[in-house]
């Protein structure tokens, strides 16, 4: 079997990349508040070890020169100025959830025609917890590809039903996968997003397509009803996907806001203290062979790095989410999925 007919994959998107555990957990996974204190840290132990190191001596530099001033008052206006567009750019992201009634009345609309549908594949009221939703949706596809696996051992071509073996075993692992992340996942935190993205829907509806065509011979009008059945089932997912990965993207954005404004004021007071007090001679001494000056220097410039980290995490998952999904419909971008 050549790559391209490849039917089985991984059930998880970091086994189906190939890409390291760390990498994924760093990007993805982790607690946006501990990646940024992972960032501000290494910032910290990086710049106290180059000022400890290097010439000329950090405590001689600032004493002859306005080092300290220099550097905090520049992190003043990095602090307001940077805490002011990310502000901003929130804000412009709600702002198309705004409108006149004629458009919510739209959108509604659209949302309950969606909602409408879904009841009808499902047999039941359509979930209004988001991750109930995408797992009733992964349930019924993997009732259609067990059925459509019972109606296919009927069939007398061999390679079809190998094939059609080998492809409902790989949806339906993939699918109990993911429904079990999605079970206890709440919406607000990453956990529903990142278990919706380890089930690769567009590879499946692929393989549908292909079974259309390659074995359209072999096909009955029962077979080909299923077929049809299970490619709704998992071309529903899709945009179902899509809109609750946006709704994640938002609620990231206000809370990216939210933390940016509470880490900008105790940045700006260090800045401040920091350029108003603190010269050469405020922090005598040393500890393990640093200078306390050097600490303390290396601590305050941390602290007001704080909210430009915060930024650096959030951007670094919604911009991973974003290029992992650009496509909605049958287009495998990344080599390694293929």
């Amino acid at each position: 079997m050549t790559d391209e007919t490849d039917i089985s994959t991984a059930n998880t998107m970091r086994e189906r990349s190939g890409e390291s555990r760390i990498k994924i957990w760093l990007l993805l996974g982790a607690n946006r508040l501990l990646v940024s204190t992972i960032l501000t840290s290494a910032v910290f132990v990086a710049f106290v070890i180059a000022v400890a190191v290097l010439d000329p001596p950090f405590s001689r530099q600032i004493a002859s020169e306005d080092t300290i001033e220099t550097m905090f008052s520049t992190m003043i206006t990095v602090i307001v100025t940077g805490t002011t567009l990310v502000v901003t750019i929130g804000q412009l992201v709600l702002s198309q959830e705004n409108g006149p009634l004629g458009d919510q009345r739209e959108r509604m609309s659209s949302s309950m025609d969606v909602r409408d549908f879904t009841e009808e594949l499902i047999g039941s009221p359509s979930p209004t917890d988001p991750s109930e939703f995408l797992r009733q949706l992964i349930g019924i596809t993997a009732q259609r590809t067990t059925a459509l696996r019972e109606a296919i051992d009927k069939n007398d071509n061999e390679d079809l039903r190998e094939e059609v073996d080998e492809f409902a075993e790989s949806v339906t692992g993939n699918a109990d996968t993911v429904r079990d992340q999605l079970e206890d996942a709440q919406f607000g935190s990453f956990d529903v997003v990142y278990a919706a993205l380890n089930f690769n829907y567009s590879w499946k509806i692929f393989q549908v397509e292909r079974f259309e065509d390659e074995y359209e011979e072999s096909l009955n009008e029962e077979i080909r009803g299923l077929l049809d059945d299970l490619k709704t089932a998992l071309s529903l997912f899709g945009p179902a996907r899509e809109h609750i990965k946006t709704l994640y993207f938002q609620w990231a954005l206000i809370d990216l806001s939210q933390m940016i404004l509470y880490a900008a004021v105790p940045a700006l007071a260090v800045a401040g203290i920091m350029v108003g007090i603190v010269d050469a001679g405020t922090f005598p001494g040393s500890t393990l062979g640093l200078d306390h000056i050097i600490l303390v220097v290396g601590g305050a410039f941390a602290v007001t790095l704080v909210p430009f980290m915060l930024f650096v995490s959030y951007v670094l998952r919604i911009v991973t989410i974003a290029k992992r999904t650009l496509a909605i419909e049958p287009l495998i971008l990344r080599e390694s999925q293929r």
